[in-house]
């Protein structure tokens, strides 16, 4: 993910992985460590896999969107278990949030999203 963000242009802060266990709470509680830095200037969510599912990191990204005001724009790639859920509940959401369809895609929106 860090790669690919400096192959488009930019320059990663930081790198959060939450674990295939991760929980709502967990998952704000991951935007709030990613935010102390005053070098974020996005977050990009790439989630890919099978153990961590999609629906419950979409909850978490709305709910830490809501409870934490963000100020930085929240890009969010989903790929996985219930993947089709996972979208929905963003898109539901009414939150700014910007979807990718695969990695390249989001980090390209990433680096034109603080451009």
């Amino acid at each position: 993910t860090m790669d690919i963000i400096s192959l488009r242009g930019g320059s990663p802060a930081n790198f959060l992985d939450v674990g295939g266990s991760a929980n709502v709470d967990q998952i704000k509680a991951a935007f709030e460590i990613i935010t102390t830095d005053p070098a974020v200037k996005a977050i990009l969510v790439n989630i890919f896999g099978g153990i961590m599912k999609c629906d419950i990191i979409a909850e978490g990204i709305v709910e830490a969107s809501r409870s934490l005001d963000l100020k930085v724009p929240v890009i969010v790639r989903l790929e996985g278990t219930n993947v089709e859920e996972g979208k929905k509940i963003l898109e539901d959401s009414g939150l700014e949030l910007i979807t990718a369809n695969d990695l390249d895609d989001a980090a390209i929106k990433a680096v034109a999203s603080i451009a």
